[in-house]
């Protein structure tokens, strides 16, 4: 059932996305970067988080151990943030992270650049990122959720990338995942109706190489199959009469 939100709740969201998006765009932004590790990054963030008054959404869910995803080139989601996961020059990495406030919900990923990396590393990264935004840019009432997927799919696959398919983004609210699942390819015109008020995580997650993935030991990381670097963004979004509102931009 999708959970159409009051304009209480959505102003509630947006408090909750405010201080997750300073995390993730003012702050992290200066702190990942070569020689750190997870385990620092993911310190950082639940001190953070301690000081908003506010709660790691991830930590616990599912039995997950961390407050962040801290996944490294084929990583594609979910990637565990240990101390020996240590950023190397060429490395990129998404940061996803869940923050909860007050009872309300945003969840939001980063992807960043370690040093140097290739041109078409660089353009994987670009790609990703503007594939979200064009995605929001559909989710407006009276669209539906294929036209979101179908937009983003559209423009990955003219760049010669791959959009994951095992992964989805969700609505969002009280609960981390809610109602509608939110392929991040499809057709347009399939899929629910989407209306004013709702509030949706778009999370497009994007490989240089094959869509599929494996899920390692941990039962958590997942990797692209063929091990090529993969991407990932992500905003919370409120829909609004006057379109789209990202929760989780500063």
């Amino acid at each position: 059932m999708i959970i159409i939100k009051t304009d209480q709740e959505i102003e509630m969201m947006r408090r909750a996305g405010k201080k997750l998006a300073r995390l993730l765009d003012a702050l992290l932004p200066e702190i990942v970067k070569e020689g750190v590790n997870g385990e620092s990054i993911e310190k950082y963030v639940l001190e953070y988080m301690e000081k908003e008054d506010a709660i790691p959404t991830f930590k616990g869910y599912n039995g997950y151990k961390y407050a962040i995803n801290f996944s490294v080139n084929e990583e594609v989601v979910h990637g565990f943030p240990l101390r020996n996961k240590v950023l190397k020059n060429g490395d990129i990495v998404s940061v996803d992270c869940g923050l909860t406030y007050k009872g309300y919900i945003a969840d939001s990923a980063r992807t960043y650049i370690i040093g140097q990396v290739s041109e078409r590393e660089k353009e994987l990264v670009e790609s990703t990122k503007e594939s979200l935004y064009m995605g929001i840019k559909k989710a407006v009432v009276g669209n539906t959720i294929g036209d979101i997927g179908h937009e983003i799919q559209t423009y990955i696959e003219s760049k010669g990338f791959s959009v994951i398919r095992e992964y989805v983004g969700h609505g969002v609210g009280r609960k981390l995942h809610e109602d509608p699942q939110i392929p991040n390819y499809g057709r347009q015109g399939r899929g629910p109706k989407i209306r004013k008020n709702m509030t949706l995580a778009i999370e497009p997650m994007v490989s240089m190489g094959s869509y599929e993935v494996d899920i390692l030991e941990d039962g958590w990381t997942a990797v692209t199959r063929d091990r090529s670097k993969a991407a990932h963004f992500e905003h919370t979004i409120a829909v609004t009469e006057n379109g789209p509102e990202i929760l989780t931009q500063l």
